[in-house]
């Protein structure tokens, strides 16, 4: 369902599942899940690419039924992905925190810090949860530039109460348009990088 190819995937999904579906697997992890051996983790990134896909892709009608999905119920959809934005900052956080840390360690005694080393670092920053915060900012970026002011207006709310800021959303967002394109031609990989960044200058 990722970039120009999944848009028809995205529209059956829409067709055949339908958008109840959806949600109430973005709103909560089923129990069912855990007792399968899958983390709250690989859940919420799973539902997340899948609703980035949908922003991404939709045209339209199915677009706008999907939009006013986090309209309802005074917003809560937008509440539970800013809670979601909220668990992801702080473990991503914490690991650059500690690799910060070992980078630091590292000079101090000598040691260079090579290619391998920083996609080691990198990947150690995606496993903490860098891949899925990346996706809960395109969606938090995407409802935010739908014109809908309801939506933008209660991101950047609970931004501001919860010590949150733009400038970080911004930045993440920024790396997360740098890897875009990894096995892409390189025209879908620049429009789509300018579209991202387009979206982020106006949040």
């Amino acid at each position: 369902m990722i970039g120009p190819e999944g848009s028809d995937n995205c529209h059956k999904f829409v067709d055949i599942l339908g958008l109840r579906t959806i949600f109430p697997l973005f709103m909560k992890t089923p129990k069912k899940m855990r007792k399968a051996g899958i983390s709250d983790k690989e859940h919420e990134e799973h539902v997340c690419s899948i609703l980035a896909s949908m922003l991404r892709n939709l045209k339209g009608q199915q677009r706008s039924r999907l939009l006013s999905k986090f309209t309802e119920n005074d917003c809560e959809k937008v509440d539970r992905l800013m809670e979601l934005h909220f668990k992801y900052l702080e473990a991503v956080q914490l690991a650059d925190r500690r690799i910060e840390g070992e980078k630091h360690e590292m000079v101090r005694r000598g040691e260079i810090l090579d290619d391998s080393m920083e996609d080691e670092f990198y990947l150690r920053r995606l496993d903490a949860g860098l891949f899925v915060l990346q996706l809960i900012c395109y969606i938090m970026v995407e409802i935010s530039n739908a014109g809908i002011s309801q939506l933008q207006q209660r991101v950047h709310q609970i931004l501001n109460l919860r010590g949150g800021s733009v400038k970080a959303v911004r930045h993440i967002m920024r790396e997360f348009a740098e890897s875009i394109g990894d096995g892409k031609n390189e025209e879908f990989r620049q429009s789509e990088q300018k579209r991202v960044m387009e979206l982020v200058d106006n949040f």
